[in-house]
């Protein structure tokens, strides 16, 4: 028995089925945890898969690999140096289960399984893995540690039995998902185990973009005492050990590194840009391009995508006809100019023309309408597409949550492409965020730092620009009225009448939840982009395109 250890969090970035890659990753950490005297070292949930793995889990070939990644790495053991921790999945008697496995002293030690599966929003986990039994506690050189995995430690069953069982301490390798306000709520929880167990817990938490997830690290230690021990930074990789010991009321983590975390704002620039650089990079695009028209949405993307991945990789068009503004022109140029990218400028008139032209002996004697505006979305939309297929850099799309809620968005046309930074949000949140990245350059960011998005597109009222004098407000109630409606039909789930006693009109509320309702088929085919509500499109609100059902007031 010991009464000293030095525990490493490794808060690293997986990629999912790279389990070559992401053993190499456990190898490193393992060696810079051993140059910091390490006994063991923490590794998060399902890491040797990368987390989440979705239906990709079920294949008998991954989990043959991973099965194969972990032994080796077990066998590295043996020279004496650091323990590990490792998330697997691991196969026992016809089950597939998510696992973490102790490697030590050339051997897989013990291997526990997660008990409490979760279901919802972004979560499918009863889909693949069984349930684990109730864990006892794994005895690592004669201290029993329990070892909760992530959702385990929501509710009070898990954890009030490994403290039944002889658990000494909680470790906890964790795939939590970031959201705005999410830390408070994770440790509002940590508290709540620590309060009823008596015990310390280590709180491990994967960090990186993962499709439309993006985690955001912030691993934290708590003490008994519900004293705050060590809280590493958020959305960045790091290797970090704790020094525990045991004193007469049980073990104690020494006080280490509070690093501040970043919220409101600046955690939403964090997330957006970590998700999309991720997105870009673990997908292998050399780049992106998009469409700069001038706009707020379009000018937000682009300096999220130079500051994930640098201005030399982000290539900008401008794509305008006879509706397009002066203004908006001048305003695109300067955006680009300030970011540093690649701009171009690539008239639309002539295939838009062609378009029209081909159609007009169908078209003849009707009056124009939707149908010739979207034929411009979508002409600026094939073009985007044609760029990315001869060069290879991914089609940034630039709509926003406000917009996707109610179907003001050409399918095939400005929702092109391979990934959007901005839909989970709303318009009011995209003015903020501008003003934001005008103001400061959050850390890691690759962009220029000042103003980078021209006054004048964040002061100038919005316009799609498809038909003379358009403004977005025609047809729309104001954002600051349509955004309060939305939050309340879509992350409130709020009756109409519930909506309209926050002050809104009731016909207006009425045709926003309409127009909700028929966009859902046009949501079904946008791309992903990166979850930062408690409710986003798709992995949280799943609703049926076929939908007769409206509410009234």
């Amino acid at each position: 028995m010991t009464d000293t250890l030095n525990i490493a969090i490794a808060q690293l970035n997986p990629t999912v089925g790279d389990i070559d890659g992401n053993a190499d990753k456990v190898r490193r950490a393992r060696k810079e945890a051993a140059e910091q005297s390490a006994d063991l070292v923490v590794f998060t949930e399902l890491f040797i898969t990368g987390y989440p793995p979705e239906d990709l889990v079920m294949k008998p070939a991954l989990q043959a690999a991973a099965r194969g990644a972990v032994e080796a790495l077990a066998a590295e053991t043996s020279d004496g140096g650091p323990a590990l921790l490792v998330g697997t999945p691991w196969a026992d008697e016809g089950k597939l289960y998510n696992a973490v496995a102790l490697l030590d002293g050339g051997a897989v030690e013990a291997v526990r399984y997660k008990v409490d599966l979760p279901n919802y929003g972004p979560f499918d986990e009863k889909r693949v893995f069984a349930q684990g039994p109730l864990p006892g506690p794994i005895n690592f050189r004669g201290v029993r540690i329990g070892v909760p995995i992530c959702e385990d430690i929501w509710t009070d069953e898990i954890c009030e039995c490994l403290e039944e069982t002889g658990s000494e301490f909680l470790i906890v390798p964790n795939g939590s998902p970031f959201w705005i306000g999410k830390h408070d709520v994770r440790l509002n929880v940590v508290v709540a185990r620590v309060t009823e167990t008596g015990m310390p817990m280590l709180f491990a938490n994967q960090l990186g973009g993962q499709d439309e997830l993006v985690f955001d690290g912030a691993s934290f230690v708590l003490n008994a005492d519900r004293s705050l021990a060590l809280q590493m930074p958020a959305w960045e990789p790091g290797v970090v050990t704790t020094r525990w010991q045991r004193e007469e009321d049980g073990w104690v983590c020494a006080p280490g590194d509070v690093s501040p975390l970043e919220d409101g704002l600046e955690a939403l620039y964090l997330a957006c840009m970590t998700g999309l650089r991720d997105y870009i990079e673990k997908n292998r695009f050399p780049g992106v391009v998009l469409g700069l028209s001038g706009g707020i949405d379009s000018a937000i993307c682009a300096a999220i995508a130079a500051d994930a991945i640098g201005a030399d990789k982000v290539h900008c068009v401008m794509l305008p006809y006879k509706y397009t503004s002066e203004d908006s022109i001048k305003d695109a140029a300067a955006c680009a100019d300030a970011l540093g990218v690649k701009y171009d400028v690539v008239p639309i008139e002539d295939p838009v023309l062609g378009f029209t032209g081909a159609l007009e002996p169908l078209f003849n004697g009707l009056a124009p309408d939707t149908t010739e505006e979207n034929i411009q979305s979508r002409t600026r939309g094939t073009l985007l597409m044609a760029i990315s297929n001869k060069f290879g850099p991914m089609v940034v799309t630039t709509g926003n949550k406000s917009e996707v809620s109610v179907g003001y968005a050409t399918l095939y046309g400005d929702m092109n492409g391979g990934f959007n930074p901005i839909k989970d949000l709303y318009k009011t949140q995209v003015y903020a965020l501008s003003n934001f990245r005008n103001q400061h350059l959050p850390k890691g960011c690759l962009g220029p730092p000042g103003r980078v998005i021209p006054e004048n597109i964040i002061t100038k009222e919005p316009s799609a620009e498809l038909r003379e004098d358009q403004r977005d407000q025609d047809s729309l109630p104001p954002y600051d009225v349509l955004d309060d409606i939305l939050q309340s039909l879509v992350e409130g789930e709020m009756s109409i009448a519930d909506t309209v006693a926050r002050g809104h009109d009731a016909d207006t509320v009425e045709r926003i939840q309409h127009l909700l309702n028929i966009a859902e088929y046009k949501r079904r085919q946008a791309a992903p982009g990166v979850k930062v509500s408690e409710r986003n499109f798709g992995l949280d609100r799943r609703y049926p395109i076929t939908n007769w059902f409206r509410d009234r007031a």
